[in-house]
């Protein structure tokens, strides 16, 4: 177990100890759960899943934790009988019942709207006299709107604590049409569960690339994940080994909010864009299934121009840069990956419009570095982090360098580190 998960088991322990009183571990035959997710880093392929895109990305090192007791109860009239309790490190704890009326949590509760969207996705695997009880400590360090996925990671983490009750019941997955599920099915229908749980309990019109590399992730791999058909293929960083670069991840400091203001308005402006390319082509149902000859043509022959020419043209060029991203890293073509990295962070910052200042003076000083490949803005934008491609033993000195030159020129702080893909999450044995 990682050093830094092993810290975060014992902050949740104590933490649930604190706030519901310790036990053995087996009082009143409710056993306990310790679960784990990671957050994610996007190498390429932004804005392009909730078109049914490409996405290449990975899980990271940095993770939340869940510890908790839970168990399936019969259903009464009392209110004790699906009560559910939640805390999280400096937050009070929150109580409410898991039934289908749940309504979401607002003020300083609203984080647990992740919590609970993800418990009305699985409440249909139980039959209609049973009921869902649980007492759940939480605790993470994917550092908070960083554009790492810490909601994801969240809404990941609940989900196998879920599982692990239901699993000790028999009933994972029972509401599932297709039977018996693989490992691997599990982690795509979860991934599907948490979206939805996102989409709508939470009001985040999201793709699904976080929750599902979060689910599914893979030591030393990243994910080419087709998120029209979910198939995906595991990624390895090719050529020689001793000679491969690292990823740096650098966060800005500048935080911003999914569910609010400009995130949506992407959202429906690629529905808008998609609905003049049908018009021009009706083979066109997303902008996954649009070429850039057909963005041309409806920029000549249709209505699509201005805004909408911009946001179609970055998604349609990004879906392109994607798969031929992860073709070069599988060869070890880090010039090209470079370039391609470049290329995506420029369509985000002129034609998505999703970058700042303060990502786009971190961009460009990575770029001008010597030993650096390629930089660009990661996860949604309007601030988080970007991602570098940079020479190994360049590696701390690029780190050195941004530090001192953000700071300089926003009067900011900016985080560096390094990162290579993770395992997604998983259950962890007490």
């Amino acid at each position: 177990m990682p050093s830094n998960v092993k810290s975060l088991v014992d902050q949740a322990k104590i933490l649930f100890d604190e706030s519901f009183g310790k036990d053995d571990g087996t009082s009143n035959n409710v056993s306990h759960y310790c679960v784990s997710a990671p957050g994610r880093v996007n190498l390429i392929g932004e804005h392009t899943d909730y078109t049914g895109g490409y996405v290449l990305p990975l899980a990271i090192g940095y993770n939340t934790v869940g510890y908790g007791r839970g168990r399936i109860v019969k259903k009464t009239d009392s209110l004790e009988s699906n009560r559910c309790r939640v805390v999280s490190k400096n937050k009070p704890v929150v109580e409410f019942n898991a039934s289908p009326s749940l309504e979401p949590s607002t003020g300083s509760s609203k984080w647990v709207n992740y919590v609970q969207g993800v418990i009305l996705q699985y409440l249909p695997d139980l039959k209609e006299d049973e009921a869902i009880t649980f007492d759940l400590a939480i605790v993470g360090d994917v550092p908070l709107g960083s554009g790492l996925s810490s909601s994801a990671s969240l809404e990941v983490a609940t989900a196998v604590f879920l599982e692990s009750i239901l699993d000790d019941h028999g009933v994972a997955y029972r509401s599932s049409k297709d039977g018996p599920m693989s490992e691997k099915q599990r982690k795509m229908e979860r991934a599907v569960r948490c979206k939805l749980a996102e989409n709508t309990f939470c009001g985040v019109p999201c793709g699904i690339m976080d929750q599902f590399v979060s689910s599914a992730g893979c030591e030393d791999k990243l994910l080419l994940l087709d998120c029209q058909s979910l198939e995906y293929r595991e990624v390895a960083m090719g050529g020689n080994k001793s000679d491969a670069p690292v990823l740096v991840i650098t966060n800005s400091n500048v935080k911003h909010d999914l569910g609010d203001g400009e995130y949506p308005i992407r959202v429906k402006q690629c529905k808008e864009a998609t609905d003049i390319l049908t018009k021009s082509n009706p083979s066109i149902q997303s902008l996954r299934d649009a070429t850039m000859n057909d963005v041309e043509t409806a920029s000549h022959a249709a209505s699509l121009e201005g805004v909408l020419l911009q946001r179609a043209r970055h998604v349609v060029s990004e879906n392109e840069r994607t798969v031929k991203t992860a073709d070069a890293l599988e060869k070890g073509d880090w010039d090209t990956v470079g370039t391609l990295m470049n290329e995506s962070h420029s369509s985000m910052r002129d034609d998505y419009e999703v970058s700042c200042e303060e990502i786009d003076v971190l961009v460009d000083l990575a770029q001008n570095f010597d030993g650096v490949y390629g930089s660009r803005l990661t996860g949604g934008g309007f601030g988080g982090c970007t991602v570098t491609l940079v020479k190994k033993d360049a590696s701390k000195e690029l780190m050195e360098y941004l530090k001192k030159q953000y700071e300089s020129k926003t009067g900011t702080n900016c985080v560096c580190f390094e990162t290579s893909p993770a395992d997604g999450a998983n259950k962890i044995d007490l």
